[in-house]
């Protein structure tokens, strides 16, 4: 019995552990990697527990990463025959976080409707030509509680995204992070909002940008209903303000409790040392 009930615990342990969502953040210099090691790859990947693979983007500025038969898609296509479900990420404008910093509530407003659209055309090429098996779609745009702190701006947000979300053929997924801008319990009832259009959406721990201290990260997380999912990062943050984002590979936190869990991201995981080059370096 006690050797049950240890085997027992080491596989809840394992299973807590598990990297079954995954966040895959494109980078150019990821082309240089082959078949063969996207294979070896992607296999580790189901390996290691993976079910699923969130892609952040698939269109980045003017990149599309060779577009429908480029290094990008062809990955993605390996990695479903390995066994992978795909949540494919949308349009990405590279300099969405400064022109957040800069618009007013009108502004901003407009700029996400036309951020919005870039999606959409994003959306239709992945279906019409990438020909991907599509388990979902997810925004890369980050929702944060300092841009969306006033609540007609986080009303507006809404009124966008149900609108968004009642053109996609596949559930829609957006992350969100927070800096202390809204209370936990107003911030949980804004993401809680969110969900309720049938969105997936996921809360950053915050444990890799180490923006707010644990004691008042773990306040945020507490109050988070069971719907919100958790990515736990899985990096430190080296870098300081002002210099270009450089982070090392950590252990992420545990799973938090009855929330879906993702993992940011495959390219700070064991098995892609040695593939996947650090973001910074």
């Amino acid at each position: 019995m006690r050797k049950f009930m240890t085997l027992l615990l080491l596989a809840m342990c394992l299973s807590a552990h598990a990297d079954e969502q995954l966040i895959y953040q494109p980078l150019n210099r990821d082309s240089q990697l082959s078949q063969a090691q996207w294979q070896a790859l992607w296999k580790a990947t189901v390996a290691q527990g993976g079910k699923t693979l969130i892609v952040q983007w698939t269109a980045y500025g003017d990149s599309d990463f060779g577009g429908a038969e480029g290094w990008l898609a062809e990955s993605l296509r390996t990695a479903h025959e390995q066994g992978l479900q795909l949540v494919l990420g949308l349009y990405m404008d590279p300099a969405y976080y400064q022109r957040i910093d800069e618009l007013d509530s009108a502004g901003l407003s407009a700029y996400w409707q036309t951020q919005l659209g870039r999606s959409r055309v994003q959306q239709r090429l992945l279906r019409q030509h990438w020909k991907l098996p599509v388990a979902g779609w997810y925004l890369p745009m980050e929702l944060d509680d300092l841009h969306f702190k006033d609540a007609q701006r986080r009303q507006a947000l809404f009124n966008q995204l149900q609108a968004f979300n009642r053109r996609l053929d596949a559930p829609l997924h957006i992350s969100a992070f927070s800096a202390g801008h809204l209370s936990p319990a107003v911030n949980a009832a804004w993401l809680q909002q969110l969900a309720g259009l049938q969105v997936q959406v996921w809360w950053q721990d915050g444990a890799g940008t180490g923006r707010l201290p644990s004691l008042v990260r773990q306040q945020y997380l507490a109050a988070l209903p069971c719907a919100i999912g958790v990515v736990r990062e899985a990096f430190r943050q080296v870098s300081h303000n002002g210099q270009a984002f450089k982070a090392v590979a950590a252990t992420p936190d545990s799973a938090a409790g009855c929330h879906p869990s993702a993992v940011f991201s495959l390219r700070y995981r064991p098995w892609a040392k040695g593939l996947l080059t650090l973001s910074g370096n």
